[in-house]
């Protein structure tokens, strides 16, 4: 009898471990998913020529054979970026390339012939904000034609407590905040489907 409560003992405590071990696991893994969405939304801005610079993002300037002027700066809310010799540069809107000409055009009053590469390290301007009666509010990488209803799935759907028809998303429009409401039992219903608008970068979804 006392063997058999032993080897159950064993039996179990191994279990226990190989649970443990596999929750262990899992966390390497959603903290990659996590990375991967980032990472994707920076190499998108890297590939595509026509992506905009904005407020929060990271740059790699390289002046070639400048190292005192090569380095990586972030982008001020204001939309500009300092750089020695030329000071405050504005950034936010253009694309690199429109960057780089221009850090080129201040740079010949000081170099000859300057040649200007710009990349972007990291997209932090690309974001989207979910708040309120929602399961994993913050910030989300904003993903290429991101939805509404994609940005809430990203969020972990809803608390009892939300009110899914009165949702809205806060949107910067020259230079005023403007309000667009949601209804969420409309949308996932494929009513009014155009309020399941494509989100932008800082656009803040409300779940009240």
């Amino acid at each position: 009898m006392m063997q058999r409560g032993f080897a159950g003992l064993i039996v179990t405590a191994s279990l226990i471990s190989g649970l443990c071990a596999t929750a262990i696991r899992s966390d390497p893994q959603n903290s990659d998913a996590a990375r991967s969405a980032g990472s994707s939304s920076t190499n998108t801005a890297a590939t595509d020529p026509d992506y905009k610079i904005g407020p929060q993002d990271m740059l790699r300037v390289d002046v070639w054979k400048e190292p005192d002027i090569s380095r990586i700066v972030p982008v001020r809310p204001d939309g500009k970026i300092t750089l020695p010799l030329i000071n405050d540069v504005q950034a936010s809107g253009l694309t690199t390339t429109q960057l780089a000409a221009k850090i080129a055009e201040g740079l010949k009053k000081y170099i000859t012939s300057p040649q200007v590469t710009v990349g972007v390290t990291e997209i932090n301007s690309r974001r989207v904000f979910v708040t309120g009666e929602v399961a994993h509010p913050g910030a989300f990488p904003l993903l290429p034609n991101m939805t509404v209803l994609q940005a809430l799935s990203s969020a972990g759907g809803f608390t009892q407590f939300a009110r899914e028809k009165k949702i809205y998303i806060l949107r910067m429009e020259d230079g005023k905040q403007v309000k667009h409401p949601f209804n969420y039992r409309e949308a996932v219903s494929g009513k009014n489907v155009e309020q399941n608008i494509i989100l932008e970068g800082g656009d803040v979804i409300v779940v009240p």
